[in-house]
């Protein structure tokens, strides 16, 4: 067993009080240029490894950024959640933090468990995702001025706050222009029930590009479930792609709920895309590996994660005048399972 190296040996090598080398450590300019790159060459040589408690204790901070996620069955995360994750971690990692995350498993309160870990210290920031139209969670840690972004907005709201958001209604209305001059005319949409201001945001940019069209011939159907039951949804596409007068082209809230629609219409005979074109929004890694591969809307939630990393070291570490805020544009990624609107 290897034997932790302590900070008194190393003041001792050095010569140096103790608190002269923990400051050192620390970065504190109270200690000359020259001392600080002397302590941290030593430190190196000897393998010593700053105690985390220790560290705290002289400044005050944690060094980790908490991220509460919701247990989403067996898989624990879907797959954009990994995504995101992945990239934030990353991105904490370049910034000399650490991630900490927990699990909201089934019938936990996400609020009460960023209560207990901002109660308790455990966290210098946080980072929320999938925020919903009127989020509790934002105004529990504005209230409590503790360092916070928002992967998503609220609506409408009085509250001052960090965020990063993708534009999702201009990717819907997107999705809209280019089945429409494709010459389909009957649509659907698969969504979920769930008050998220991604649904929201997305609903409302494909309505608007209907709206825009001025053509009666357009008709929308919409599916709308739990995203958690994916027994329901998979019941609503399957009664609604076995109708006779079925849409032309369906579009999904997101990936996985486009895949299912591809799934089922395989189940039924129905070829894509002579027969039913469909688009999907996140650019999951599934989306290309699915036959035909699925056409869909990159948001990057690597990326995005990245830069949400950056901007809560900002956040905990600098006196901001304003909120930083950030809208993504997601791209378009073609692929095989979008084309012309069938022969009627």
């Amino acid at each position: 067993m290897i034997k932790r190296r302590t900070l008194k040996q190393l003041a001792e090598q050095l010569d140096l009080s103790v608190a002269t080398v923990s400051r050192a450590l620390g970065g504190y300019e109270d200690i000359a240029q020259k001392t600080r790159e002397r302590v941290a060459a030593k430190a190196l040589e000897m393998g010593y490894v700053p105690n985390s408690a220790g560290r705290m204790l002289v400044s005050g901070r944690s060094g980790f950024v908490g991220l509460v996620v919701p247990a989403t069955g067996p898989a624990l995360f879907d797959n954009f959640i990994g995504q995101f994750v992945l990239g934030l971690g990353e991105g904490l990692a370049a910034e000399g933090c650490d991630l900490f995350m927990s699990i909201a498993s089934e019938g936990q309160s996400e609020l009460e468990i960023l209560r207990k870990l901002v109660d308790s210290g455990r966290a210098d920031g946080f980072v929320l995702t999938r925020i919903e139209e009127d989020d509790e969670r934002v105004r529990f840690l504005a209230e409590r001025r503790v360092p916070f972004v928002a992967h998503g907005r609220l609506v409408n709201s009085d509250i001052s706050y960090n965020w990063l958001d993708t534009d999702g209604a201009t990717a819907f209305a997107e999705a809209f222009e280019r089945l429409y001059a494709l010459g389909h005319r009957r649509l659907a949409l698969v969504t979920i029930a769930e008050p998220m201001n991604a649904r929201r945001e997305r609903e409302a940019g494909l309505e608007r590009a209907i709206a825009a069209a001025g053509d009666s011939a357009v008709s929308l159907q919409i599916i709308r479930q739990s995203r958690s039951d994916l027994e329901a949804i998979r019941g609503d596409v399957a009664a609604m792609l076995a109708d006779a007068d079925r849409p032309t082209a369906v579009i999904g809230l997101f990936d996985e709920l486009a895949l299912i629609v591809i799934q089922e219409a395989a189940g039924l005979g129905i070829a894509i895309p002579d027969e039913l074109s469909v688009i999907g929004f996140d650019n999951l890694a599934a989306a290309d590996l699915t036959s035909p591969g699925l056409s869909t809307f990159d948001q990057d939630a690597r990326g995005s994660a990245r830069t949400i990393a950056g901007m809560i070291e900002l956040a905990m570490t600098a006196p901001l005048a304003q909120p930083l805020t950030h809208l993504t544009t997601p791209k378009f990624v073609a692929r095989g399972s979008h084309g012309p609107a069938p022969e009627s």
